[in-house]
């Protein structure tokens, strides 16, 4: 018997311009975990990331250790009681169009346990991050957003996809 389709669409978007944010909201409970395929196409000059909040947060409930390299560098961090989970970050000045990112969104739908991701993101530099939000809310709402003031350039794409019984 052949398996279905691991991956359910649940929703996406292209940026038709620059643009700093993003939320996808109203997100139906039905699956366990959430993946999120971003595609950046070109972002502006300078530092460059990526973070998420969810569910509106926007205090200091969430934490992030990550672990990134560039050719023969490589650093470490760990952040603690900040307002986002960063997912991506590197200089602009070294980044090459396509960059790509993978974040897994685990148990999202449950209310009994602080919410988890796991993140990797790739261009011609690699990072790998763990996040925590401190909140035990069903995530029904993500916003992806550039925390440096820059912004994310026209063919940028984000999608959403649910796992069933992950």
């Amino acid at each position: 018997m052949a398996a279905g389709a691991t991956y359910t669409p649940i929703a996406s978007t292209t940026f038709s311009g620059s643009t700093t944010s993003y939320t996808f909201s109203s997100i139906s409970g039905t699956y366990t975990d959430i993946i999120a395929i971003v595609s950046v196409a070109s972002a502006s000059a300078g530092n460059f990331a990526m973070t998420v909040q969810f569910n509106g947060d926007t205090g200091n409930n969430y934490s992030v250790t990550s672990l990134e390299g560039q050719g023969t560098s490589a650093v470490s961090q760990r952040q603690s009681n900040t307002s986002q989970i960063y997912i991506a970050g590197f200089q602009a000045a070294a980044y090459t169009a396509p960059y790509t990112a993978i974040v897994s969104f685990n148990n999202y739908s449950n209310a009994t346990t602080y919410k988890t991701l796991l993140a990797r993101e790739s261009s011609n530099s690699a990072g790998a991050y763990v996040g925590l939000w401190r909140n035990t809310a069903a995530i029904t709402s993500i916003k992806f957003l550039e925390p440096y003031g820059g912004t994310y350039g026209s063919g940028t794409t984000l999608a959403l996809y649910g796992i069933a019984a992950a």
